[in-house]
């Protein structure tokens, strides 16, 4: 019956009582074993598999939502009905005019979406398929990491990355540690301790493991990292025994177990729902501004397409009013024809203008624009300055979708450890009671050349301050969590025997503390080990000093500080304190607080991270208060990390201020200066303000103003989805900036996810950022050229692009609807069906193909040292409104030059006796057909020779396509011309074309008209260049002067001073202090018109020094 009422009261407490209870937390059977009679109800819950999904597609699901994605886009949607209305009427062109350009638009994108997508399978299959140990029936045994269950007992070693949330149930150290590298999920390449469960530490086999009798009850997956609650039963004799579980017993996948042979641990989160895996981002299709301009554009073409066959159908019908143009003798209707209504037959009249008209909507651009991005992007993989030597890594591109994004960019937000930064700490200098010491160039237990002795500075302290300076040593050789290794076998070889000893390794959580020991030990004070619960050191003498290790109070980004108790061999407890400045010194109630304030704040202007360093004596009584406070909060399964907090709060108080610290972060690159600084605490508060302040709305709209002023703002300990947030604030305010988001681990993929561009670091922090970013590059350094070299390229020739497809298909169709006012309005095409099929697939796509990959309208090396040139192009600039005007009037303009010049030229005619037209002045045959080719033989030069001129950068390979695709023209003309092909029905082509060319005035036409329509383009370029010139035409126009040598000596060169800045000496740290303020300042424009070859470097050096012009946000 006890058995019964057991499993009733389950039941019920999971199903009655409230169904939150169920919902927050699981219960985790660890080896998947029943908990015994009596205990509990055996209730299995379906948990997922672990499987990693970073695609969008499946086998069976890719056609259908290709297809449904691809048909999003205006273009193709809108082609789709001009072939379906093909199919049912009778229209003037044939289907294939439609269906054959969109069947290899979407024909050519879907294999590009599903090769990227397929790489992004073989990414996660790689994953999903690694192999891992798990244990069972005693046994360890090999399976898929897709295999894994929540359950299961896994078995992992040294330098093996965790393939699932786990809880720590024992490992090969006697204390039951390990330690943890968590480089792929929050940037630190340090190590972390990891604790398992007290009461199974000691289980160190496979058969012993396997015995375990456990139940896990936690919480349900939550994407926070740092916080895990849970509790694990232990049955010993049917007996449970609770202990309490937390984030320091919790691995999660990613991390990766060093400097610990093996561990056995429980899964309980695999799959999606790791921790990692929450911490993603939803996929989302990401388009770029220039694919937005481009549907807007599409959208006020659709409507000018409607309103010239409205036009067009109206007039057809004024037109037909009178009985003798309605049914002429040599078109009569049917008499189907007639009895079918005039709203049937407007509707169907109007239906045969849009087919007529719809090659206005260039839907070849979109395929053009596809092969575009596609073969562009291997310009960035091929790139040789974007090759890292070191990790053997090139730039990767995952979607080529955003390419010319790259050139929009206004926000960049960069992860700081492992990206910005080298995450290499160097140990700069103490202050022990305003006295400061140096030992220079300590970086991660490596001694910089050059510094061969121990450095101080300023005076020693006197005999009666030695002690004191000794317990600030002593401190810091204690107050952290270092581990020591004692040697590092690396290839075979053994790493940390110096001259026949032994020599330590420092292993730590955070990089700050292994610098801060290695400077102790500079100083003569060094940290052996921890064995046995003692901390050892030896001190100045060359003796060893015990300290027994009693309490580690962690630390947290709330308290900014961590404690450790101790007892010395002599009896004496101490409290070691170090944290942050504000969190030291209102706790202190004895010490030099204003030479240390001074120092920190001297330290802290400089940009070096800074820490201070206090202590407290405790009696055994204080001692054993202490203890009762920190056993009831860690055991408390409610709230534990408030009731902790509390017990900090108490202990660390009455201290004495020993001193503080300075330690520096390397920067991967030259960047110098600072702006707003903002922690994830107070960002909480800012983006989920209280209730119970009426003014608290508006705190985000101050945070967002304040960051839109400031050059660049430093966010401290942000979780990854407050990094998402950031982004998307930026993103979504009034202004909808182009944001661009950088970082390496997998705590960076939701805010790369959520950028409109997002950028993946390689290196150290392991692959999820890589995986997941649009583009991956080997170092942070290499960002600039993505962005002003590639982006800057990318955007330009695609804006070109763009423009150059609506020109063109302007000048292409407008004849077309000007020849509706000479043919009655009778839906006659001006253009054989050839021309109209081959127009925009072979006679004009190749040239602008080509221009849009290779095109360089200024030198590579000039864009890399004038960032203002990236500032020409912000904004979408090269796609606003007034240049798509322009560019749609230059193209009405042509057509009509092309249109009423051949018709005016060859409107004196006369019949001939085969019903031909035949002029008077050339004896030439001249029909609808010769008309409509000579129109369009000027409209290919035309349009070609437009793209000629908008060229700068002239290759071999330009002029073979560019004439090449002239003479294909010329050539398929004759060919389609002067040969009779038996599978056509019709001839209307035969020998048109050979005569029109036999004709001397159609020669003198062509070439008459083409100058007339390429004259307003040129002269308007010319006057505006001499007039109005952009600062790119500047540079155009000086490169020019300088024979293309003028990269060589821009006055941008100057403006972080001559010569290379990057080899030149760090000041010491005697010379006089600098203040570094971030604020990238735009330099007033050179002016490059008044350059002449007199100039010389000297001459341009002062202007260098200008006043600053407005900022910028990039």
């Amino acid at each position: 019956m006890g058995m019964d009422f057991s499993t009733l009261r389950t039941l019920i407490s999971r199903y009655c009582v409230g169904e939150e209870n169920w919902v927050d937390s699981r219960t985790v059977y660890i080896g998947h074993k029943e908990p015994p009679p009596g205990a509990e109800a055996f209730i299995q819950q379906r948990f997922p598999d672990n499987r990693i999904v970073s695609s969008k597609y499946t086998f069976w699901n890719f056609i259908p939502k290709n297809m449904f994605e691809q048909f999003r886009r205006v273009a193709n949607f809108y082609f789709l009905i001009i072939f379906l209305v093909q199919l049912i009427i009778d229209t003037p062109t044939s289907p294939v005019t439609s269906g054959l350009p969109l069947f290899f638009v979407i024909t050519v994108t879907a294999i590009k979406q599903g090769y990227e997508d397929w790489l992004r399978h073989k990414a996660d299959n790689a994953v999903n398929q690694c192999p891992v140990h798990v244990v069972q029936h005693g046994k360890v045994i090999r399976k898929q990491s897709r295999k894994l269950r929540v359950g299961d007992v896994v078995f992992v070693k040294e330098d093996e990355s965790f393939p699932c949330d786990l809880i720590l149930l024992s490992s090969s150290r006697d204390d039951g540690t390990c330690y943890v590298t968590t480089a792929s999920l929050d940037g630190e390449s340090s190590h972390k301790t990891y604790y398992a469960v007290q009461d199974t530490k000691a289980y160190n086999s496979e058969e012993e493991v396997d015995a375990i009798h456990a139940t896990i009850e936690c919480e349900q997956p939550q994407p926070d990292l740092y916080k895990f609650v849970g509790r694990i039963n232990i049955y010993m004799d049917n007996e449970p025994v609770a202990r309490p579980l937390g984030s320091e017993n919790l691995l999660l996948r990613g991390a990766t177990l060093k400097n610990t042979e093996y561990i056995y641990a429980a899964a309980i989160y695999t799959g999606m729902e790791t921790k990692m895996a929450l911490n993603y981002q939803c996929k989302s299709q990401k388009r770029s501004a220039v694919e937005k301009s481009m549907n807007a554009y599409l959208v006020v073409y659709l409507c000018i397409l409607i309103s010239k066959a409205l036009i067009n159908t109206v007039l057809k019908y004024a037109w037909q009013a009178d009985p003798s143009r309605d049914e002429p003798w040599y078109n009569e209707r049917t008499e189907a024809e007639r009895q079918r209504h005039i709203v049937i037959r407007a509707f169907t009249d109007f239906l045969a203008f849009m087919v007529l008209f719809n090659y206005i909507i260039p839907v070849s651009m979109y395929v053009t624009v596809e092969m575009q991005k596609f073969l562009g992007s291997y310009f960035i993989m091929w790139d040789d300055e974007m090759f890292d030597e070191e990790l053997g890594e090139r730039a990767v591109v995952n979607t080529s979708d955003l390419n010319e994004e790259l050139g929009q960019v206004e926000y960049v937000f960069t992860d700081k450890t492992g990206t910005l930064t080298e995450n290499n700490m160097e140990f700069i200098e103490c202050c022990v009671d305003g006295h400061v010491y140096v030992a220079q160039a300590i970086c991660n237990g490596q001694v910089m050349p050059g510094a061969a002795s121990m450095d101080m500075i300023d005076t020693s302290p006197g005999p009666e301050a030695r002690e004191h300076e000794e317990l600030f040593f002593r401190a810091l050789c204690l107050c952290h969590t270092v581990q020591v290794k004692e040697e590092e076998t690396v290839d075979g070889i053994k790493q940390g025997i110096h001259r026949g000893k032994s020599t330590s390794f420092y292993i730590s959580s955070s990089p700050d503390e292994v610098a801060l020991v290695e400077g102790m030990k500079r100083l003569g004070f060094t940290y052996l080990r921890l064995k046995d619960s003692h901390m050892e050191i030896l001190n100045r003498e060359d003796e060893i000093e015990r300290f027994e290790l009693l309490e580690v109070l962690t630390f947290d980004s709330v308290r900014r500080r961590m404690s450790v108790i101790v007892r010395a061999s002599t009896g004496e407890l101490y409290l070691f304190c170090k944290g942050a400045d504000s969190s030291i010194f209102p706790r202190v109630i004895s010490g030099k607080v204003d030479q240390v304030r001074a120092r920190v704040e001297h330290n802290a202007v400089e940009g070096l991270r800074t820490l201070c360093v206090a202590y407290r004596p405790l009696s055994a009584a204080q001692y054993q208060e202490v203890c009762l406070q920190l056993s009831g909060a860690k055991l408390a399964l409610q709230d534990r990390d408030k009731r902790l907090a509390e017990a900090y709060d108490l202990i660390e108080k009455d201290l004495f201020l020993l001193g503080a610290t300075a330690v520096e972060d390397s920067l991967s690159g030259d960047y110098s200066d600072y702006g707003l600084i903002i922690d994830g605490a107070t960002l909480s508060a800012v983006m989920k303000p209280g209730q119970e302040d009426s003014n608290s709305g508006n705190y985000k709209e101050i945070f967002l103003e304040i960051c839109r002023n400031c050059s660049a703002v430093l966010c401290c300990r942000m979780a990854p989805l407050q990094k998402a947030q950031i982004v998307k604030l930026i993103k979504t305010s009034k202004e909808h900036p182009i944001t661009l988001a950088v970082g390496d681990g997998a705590n960076d993929v939701s805010m790369i996810l959520e950028a409109h561009v997002g950028i993946g670091i390689m290196g150290k922090e392991g692959r999820q950022a890589v995986r997941n970013s649009d583009y991956a590059i080997p170092k942070f350094k290499h960002l600039k050229k993505m962005l002003l070299v590639h982006g800057h390229y990318y955007y330009i020739r695609i804006s070109e692009l763009v423009q150059y497809f609506f020109y063109k298909n302007v000048c292409f169709i407008f004849p077309q609807f000007l020849y509706q006012f000479f043919c009655g309005f009778s839906q006659q095409p001006l253009y054989d069906t050839a021309y109209l099929t081959l127009y925009n697939i072979s006679f004009t796509s190749l040239p602008i193909l080509l221009y849009s990959l290779v095109e360089q309208h200024i030198n590579m090396d000039i864009l890399k040292k004038d960032p203002s040139l990236y500032r020409d192009i912000a904004k979408n600039s090269l796609l606003r409104w007034p240049s798509f005007i322009y560019w749609t009037v230059l193209g009405v303009y042509d057509a009509i030059v092309m249109f009423f010049g051949a018709y005016f030229l060859f409107d004196n005619t006369t019949f001939t006796s085969n019903g031909q037209l035949m002029t008077t002045n050339t004896q030439m045959m001249f029909g609808n057909w010769t008309f409509g080719t000579l129109v369009f033989t000027v409209l290919v030069f035309t349009v070609t020779f437009k793209l000629a001129l908008d060229t700068h950068y002239w290759t071999w390979i330009n002029h073979f396509v560019i004439w090449g695709s002239l003479i294909f023209f010329v050539v398929f003309s004759l060919l389609w011309g002067g040969i009779i092909w038996p599978f056509l029905n019709y001839q209307r082509m035969y020998y048109v074309f050979m005569q029109m060319l036999s004709s001397g005035p159609a020669w003198l036409s062509i070439v008459l008209l083409i100058t007339a329509s390429l004259l307003p383009d040129v002269l308007k370029k010319v006057i505006w260049r001499a007039l109005w010139p952009t600062t790119t035409e500047r540079i155009q126009n000086a490169d020019k002067l300088y024979k293309g040598q003028l990269s060589e000596f821009t006055p941008l060169d100057c403006r972080r001073g001559s010569g290379d800045h990057r080899n030149m000496p760090h000041p010491t740290r005697s010379e006089p202090f600098t203040k570094r303020v971030m604020l990238t300042r735009w330099q007033k424009p050179p002016d490059y018109r008044t350059f002449t070859p007199l100039l010389g470097f000297t001459d341009v050096t002062p202007s260098c020094n200008g006043a600053a012009g407005p900022e910028t946000s990039v």
